[in-house]
């Protein structure tokens, strides 16, 4: 049901735009954007089996700062859908599991996530497509990649701390990408702000409208339940062991002479005032306005208690959009066009230990995947046979014999697909390219035995692949060990946790003093005349291209002011 509501007033009056926006190099048109304002959850009346199939699908990622409860939501919708019997947690004690999508031992380790994972499960007769994203800022840059391949997104935050710094930069790159968003304040069984006051700073903020759809009974140790707004219904949820279980569920309205056995009077006279504000004000959920990301429907809950999650995942099934129309090469690509197409945005080496191989994760963009299927490669001019598709469940996979618009697959990868990569069953069609992000930390990785160089160089062959670092080498050294350029310090700790874990291999990083890189391009005589500064070093990336390393800003643009017949670049895509 959609529903088709107007907005009568907001929170508070916004007239300053949000700064530190990310500058993406793919938008979506005007065009694209119009024919994404209207929200599909059902196909329509003698649709064609394509059409019913792609209404179904709901893609979405979910995004916070670290810390917000962001997995342990994924973990609990999960358990709301029937997907798993009994919910882990990120930091599991004794006779716990670990959460699903957290499956890299350093994920479990340190209780991080450290790289998107894709979910799929249904729900409704909805096909769910979840990808948990990394929190973390060093590991932001999987994030942006993984948000170029949804639909929508939800945005988690902690009751106490609101709008936290990398919250608000991946609300900037949903909102460039024109993506819905819905809210999920979460800990409200610890102590907390002022709901009304988190609304306020979701507007103030960012810049977008926040329309309470439920409101929270209580706080702290006191937190209860919710109150359903739309359907004046109070559901009263009870505790389980560790949250492991489906909290059970009390429904009442707001006038029932029993509420008071539940609800202290105090609780019970705040959330009556409360109620009466909120409706005074005129808060109304408007579909045409959050299709086109400028409104946010909010919930609020506890995900470790399991408070508020199950209407929180109903609200999903209803409000996320089905599969939007893309912009290609090739004009408007609609997710019920006949034409297969879709794009490879990330790339996992050694998912499951019993594989040992590689997996590229293909958004389907259009028409119906099938196994055996032939496609084309447009990136290296030939066609492919798509022998060993996957549906993905965290690390685990099955082969799948069918997908469609929407739906997230794995692709067995002997190195014939990079970031960014479209495939199609016709023409050469390709999506925007995929942004890289400039490397801001540097260090020398050193294999502690170099009798086991084999290993060594397959595992950072795969690590370059999956673009989780880039590897540069001195151009001037005889001894070319690798020097690893990467966006956030703790990738470092990724590459040798995950090189001794997957490839028996002993590894240690020298930090090294340089702050940024530019890929350098010129004619060979501008090359051969230029004034490098004495601090800087030369290196070269795999391809061969020419990339400098600066140990200070003011170095980098004294080389650019005397070096005007020389490209700077901050990335790879020099093209």
């Amino acid at each position: 049901m959609v529903l088709d509501l107007k907005t009568k007033g907001t929170m508070s009056d916004i007239s300053s735009d949000m700064t530190g926006t990310i500058d993406m190099t793919v938008e979506m048109t005007k065009e694209t954007a119009e024919e994404t304002k209207e929200v599909v959850t059902k196909p329509p009346t003698g649709a064609s089996a394509l059409d019913q199939e792609v209404a179904r699908r709901r893609t979405f990622a979910i995004i916070s700062h670290p810390d917000a409860g962001k997995t342990t939501l994924t973990e609990k919708l999960l358990l709301y859908a029937g997907a798993i019997d009994q919910a882990g947690a990120v930091r599991a004690r004794k006779q716990q599991r670990q959460v699903v999508s957290d499956w890299m031992a350093m994920e479990q380790e340190r209780g991080i996530s450290i790289t998107s994972t894709v979910l799929q499960f249904e729900v409704d007769r909805c096909l769910f497509n979840l990808l948990d994203t990394p929190g973390h800022q060093d590991f932001s840059e999987d994030t942006y990649r993984t948000l170029m391949a949804v639909d929508s997104a939800i945005m988690v935050l902690d009751s106490a701390k609101g709008i936290e710094a990398q919250t608000q930069k991946l609300f900037a790159v949903c909102r460039q990408q024109n993506l819905p968003i819905l809210t999920f304040i979460n800990k409200l069984d610890q102590a907390g702000r002022d709901p009304l006051e988190l609304l306020d700073e979701i507007e103030r903020v960012l810049s977008i409208r926040a329309v309470p759809m439920n409101w929270p009974i209580g706080s702290g140790p006191d937190f209860q339940g919710v109150y359903d707004l739309r359907a004046q219904q109070i559901l009263y949820f009870q505790r389980t062991a560790r949250g492991t279980q489906r909290a059970p569920v009390q429904v009442a309205s707001l006038n029932d002479p029993k509420l008071v056995e539940h609800l202290t009077p105090h609780a019970y006279a705040r959330l009556c005032e409360e109620v009466e504000l909120i409706n005074g004000i005129g808060l109304e959920f408007e579909a045409e306005a959050f299709a086109a990301g400028e409104l946010t429907p909010v919930y609020f809950g506890s995900a470790v208690n399991n408070f508020g999650v199950e209407p929180f995942l109903a609200a999903l099934t209803e409000l996320a959009p089905s599969p939007r129309p893309r912009a290609s090469s090739q004009g408007i690509v609609k997710p019920t066009d006949e034409q297969f197409s879709g794009f490879i945005f990330k790339i996992q080496a050694n998912m499951d230990p019993k594989h040992r191989d590689s997996m590229a994760f293909l958004r389907v963009c259009s028409g119906h995947f099938m196994k055996d299927m032939t496609v084309y490669h447009p990136r290296l001019g030939r066609n492919l046979r798509m022998s060993r598709p996957h549906r993905l469940f965290a690390r685990e996979r099955e082969t799948v014999e069918t997908a469609y618009a929407g739906d997230v697959i794995g692709l067995s990868n002997p190195g014939t697909f990079t970031i960014g990569d479209t495939v199609t069953s016709g023409g050469a069609l390709q999506f925007p390219p995929i942004p890289s992000f400039p490397p801001e930390h540097f260090g020398r990785l050193r294999n502690d035995k170099i009798e086991k160089y084999k290993q060594f160089n397959k595992g950072l062959e795969q690590l370059m692949d999956e673009a989780v670092v880039q590897v540069l080498y001195p151009t001037n050294h005889v001894r070319r060990e690798p020097i690893l350029a990467v966006v956030g310090t703790l990738q470092f700790d990724v590459v040798t946790a995950r090189l001794s874990a997957e490839y028996n291999i002993t590894t240690h990083i020298d930090p090294l003093p340089y702050v940024a890189a530019r890929w350098v391009t010129g004619s060979p005589a501008a090359l051969a005349s230029a004034k490098w500064p004495s601090q800087s070093l030369r290196t070269e990336d795999r391809a061969g291209n020419l990339v400098l390393l600066f140990t200070s800003v003011w170095e980098l643009n004294y080389c650019i002011e005397n070096n005007p017949q020389i490209e700077f670049h901050e990335t790879n895509q020099v093209g």
